[in-house]
């Protein structure tokens, strides 16, 4: 008796130690450290243009690193402000409201300028802001800086009757300027530069902003300690062949620091997107 106790025991202890095991992966993906990054574009394309800084990340963290996104930049606010993402890359003014409002520090950003155009049909009608009058412009969405800061354009332009449309990402806008659902759009001078060259051709940009603060690395405050760590490795990772290659491909410079007045400049426009929020609850 005995012995067929030690034997069901031993089977027994066989099954759980299975049962952790398949178990294992499961918990281990739970556990990948999130690296969020605002919708600029599709979410295949994010998830592939990031994957030289997963990799830099999950070699130095000695962990598995997921890239993940959002719908619209309103959903990933919200996703970041709810502490969903252990970083989040994205534009200053929501960097500045992660900082202030869900205790986010800033790593770094890319030397590269970050600035807004608006694109028209370059055989199209619409070639100044006065005959944009009465027509469709899109954005990406409410809390978008590129959106945020076409719509103080169209307000210091003086446009009557402009129908603002949102839509998902810079490649949508471009596509649906050409086939004459709207006028003109808003994106960035990166994301234009980064559509297909016979698309680009297509397009018109009649105005373009300033330099502002562009996409911002933010640590969530709860790992905080990894701070110099992953600064430190993302600088060297920047030092690297594929480092290199990435910036050159991507036109983003390189890295370098983010001040605190950078930020703080973009508070004004934080400031809406806290509005945005507010709205959607």
């Amino acid at each position: 008796m005995t012995k067929r106790l030690f034997t069901g025991l031993a089977a027994l202890c066989s099954a759980i130690l299975c049962s952790l095991a398949i178990a294992l992966p499961a918990a281990a993906e739970e556990q990948a450290f999130r690296i969020g990054i605002a919708p600029h574009t599709s979410a295949r394309v994010i998830i592939e243009q990031y994957q030289p800084v997963r990799r830099a990340v999950e070699t130095a963290l000695g962990r598995p690193v997921e890239i993940v996104t959002a719908p619209d930049f309103t959903a990933f606010a919200r996703r970041a402000v709810d502490q969903d993402y252990d970083i989040a890359v994205t534009t200053g003014h929501q960097a500045q409201l992660l900082r202030e409002d869900a205790g986010y520090l800033p790593l770094l950003t890319y030397k590269s300028d970050f600035r807004a155009v608006v694109v028209t049909a370059a055989k199209g009608p619409y070639r100044t802001a006065a005959s944009l009058s009465g027509t469709t412009v899109l954005g990406l969405s409410p809390s978008s800086l590129v959106t945020l800061w076409g719509q103080h354009w169209l307000a210091e332009s003086k446009l009557p009757d402009i129908q603002l449309r949102y839509v998902s990402a810079a490649d949508s806008v471009a596509q649906l300027i050409l086939a004459g659902d709207a006028s003109a759009g808003f994106m960035s001078r990166a994301n234009r530069a980064k559509l297909a060259p016979e698309v680009q051709a297509q397009l018109s940009t009649i105005a373009e902003s300033g330099p502002m603060a562009g996409r911002v690395y933010m640590l969530n405050g709860k790992r905080a300690a990894l701070a110099e760590p992953l600064r430190k490795a993302l600088f060297a990772f920047g030092e690297t062949a594929e480092g290199r290659t990435y910036f050159d491909v991507n036109q983003l410079g390189g890295y370098r620091p983010v001040t605190d007045e950078e930020l703080a400049a973009m508070e004004p426009l934080a400031d809406e997107v806290r509005r945005v929020l507010k709205a959607g609850k």
